[in-house]
């Protein structure tokens, strides 16, 4: 499993945090940093995805 998809997969966990967290509390920019960081993180996810598959097809 490649770094990127690993940090992505975290990134995306994080996210989700900030942005219950903001919703809870009532806090619309840790809301949206929330979601702005799970967005990078499935952007992350994904380019980790696409070098497992590459490193699996080059083996």
């Amino acid at each position: 499993m490649s770094k990127e998809r690993v940090e992505g997969v975290a990134q995306k966990g994080v996210g989700a945090v900030k942005q219950a967290a903001g919703k809870a509390v009532g806090n619309e920019r840790l809301q949206a940093e929330g979601a702005a960081d799970k967005v990078a993180g499935a952007a992350k996810e994904a380019v980790g995805k696409a070098k497992d598959a590459v490193h699996k097809a080059t083996r």
